[in-house]
């Protein structure tokens, strides 16, 4: 792209702070068999849009931005950490963990990347209704990097975009060091400490040091790097489309209203808002999908285990503590059925992961371990309404917008929190013909804003 250039790319390590003690820090963090599932996915990418600040230059701003990374690392050392693999020339097999040291070979730290690309506004790439495929393939730096390459990768990678009228804020990390939670945590803190000079946000880290005793680590794994990628055929990138759309607070709570009442029981529990926005979603993509009556349809929904183990952990445990679960109906059936038959099912699968079935999940896949290479799902359901998206503000405001960054992936659902406190905001990535036909729904629309 010549409208965008890359001015510098650095290195930002951990700052050593005065009177804190950094010996007794976790040195080598084992991967569990959550962080293994996840090996031969991308990096996931967001990115937030800013308006330019009118009394800060880019200098100034790229220092600020610098000093109190380099300071919210201090505290969340993992992300500048390196991912270690180790060989198994026995059995051929190899071992993953990540490393924390700093052994003085500058391996470690967070790649920083500042671009430009001043002739674009805000509005080109924060604009009604379609993701501009300019975003996903200038604006982002770490898309392609699979997490296993964290090996020859930093684990977090931060692209600053001077825009004409504006600055975008991007980030891919690896998923193996953590997951939305906490990622999303480092960001508050860093933005805070950016804003303030200091943070407020709790930095005490806790790590997962509980994760299934009676598992023998590290976990050996086929290596990923020989195992060969599937390819969907059948749906490439050229034939997806991006969409961003919202829901109000009110829609949002008709909608719950309308699940709940629809409901055959309560015996599982209230349907949450969000159980029953994504119902309301999938049913409309799978309307619109051309599948058969007798088909599956999959909806994955991620799911914080934090507080669901036993004992419970603490809301800030960092690292990666994210189980998914599966919804499974018949396309027949979802569609004889209305909008609370379907989030039922959502909510009772939700409701079963609990400490006894996420732990037995563990230890049955390390007798059988396999690392997939792709999923596939009519919903792959990512990121959280829960994260604390637009309260960032690094000293110039608070954000006007975010980004989802690639890979393109059908059915893709990152849901991220509204502007409005209640509300829900999604970038969905479907077929075209899908896009086209849900633009054209007046049953999806009811409820469900086009973005503006």
């Amino acid at each position: 792209m010549e409208d965008l250039v890359v001015k510098s790319t650095s290195i930002v390590r951990p700052r050593n702070i005065a009177n804190q003690s950094i010996s007794d820090r976790v040195k080598k963090i084992n991967l569990t068999p959550w962080d293994l599932l996840r090996l031969s996915f991308c990096y996931p990418q967001r990115g937030l849009f800013f308006h330019k600040p009118d009394d800060l230059d880019i200098d100034t701003i790229l220092s600020k931005l610098k000093t109190s990374l380099s300071i919210a690392l201090h505290h969340f050392y993992p992300l500048a950490g390196r991912l270690v693999k180790e060989v198994n020339e026995v059995d051929n097999t190899v071992c993953y963990f990540i490393s924390c040291c700093d052994d003085g070979s500058g391996s470690g730290g967070v790649k920083f990347i500042h671009a430009a690309a001043k002739t674009i506004p805000v509005s080109d790439l924060v604009k009604s209704g379609f993701v501009d495929g300019l975003l996903g393939s200038f604006f982002f730096p770490a898309t392609g990097i699979k997490n296993y390459q964290g090996v020859s990768n930093p684990l977090l990678m931060v692209q600053v975009t001077e825009l004409k009228d504006g600055i975008f804020i991007s980030y891919g990390y690896n998923h193996t060091v953590a997951d939305g939670k906490s990622i999303w945590k480092f960001i508050n803190a860093w933005s805070e400490i950016c804003s303030k000079g200091s943070g407020s946000v709790p930095m005490d880290l806790c790590l997962k040091g509980w994760f299934l005793d009676r598992i023998k680590y590290p976990i050996r794994v086929q290596d990923p790097e020989t195992e060969q990628a599937s390819k969907d055929a059948s749906t490439t990138s050229n034939m997806l489309q991006e969409i961003v759309f919202r829901l109000t607070k009110e829609n949002v709570l008709k909608l719950k209203a309308k699940a709940n009442d629809e409901a055959v029981s309560n015996e599982d529990g209230e349907i949450s808002s969000f159980q029953a926005v994504l119902g309301h979603i999938w049913r409309s993509r799978v309307k619109h999908g051309g599948m058969s009556r007798e088909e599956d349809t999959h909806c994955r929904v991620p799911i914080d285990m934090r507080q669901r183990l036993n004992p419970k952990l603490k809301e800030g445990c960092f690292g990666n503590l994210v189980h998914t679960g599966v919804v499974t109906v018949k396309v027949g059936e979802m569609l004889d059925h209305g909008l609370g038959w379907l989030a039922q099912k959502i909510n009772k699968v939700v409701r079963s992961q609990t400490n006894e079935n996420v732990k037995a999940f563990g230890e049955n896949w390390v007798k059988n371990v396999e690392i997939p290479v792709s999923v596939s799902a009519t919903l792959l359901v990512t990121s959280c309404p829960w994260f604390n998206v637009y309260g960032n503000d690094f000293g110039w405001g608070k954000p006007i917008g975010l980004r989802s960054g690639p890979p393109l992936s059908n059915g893709k659902l990152v849901v991220i929190q509204g502007v409005e406190e209640g509300g829900l905001e999604f970038q969905a990535c479907f077929p075209c013909q899908v896009v086209v036909k849900l633009l054209c729904d007046a049953e999806f629309l009811e409820y469900v804003d086009i973005a503006s």
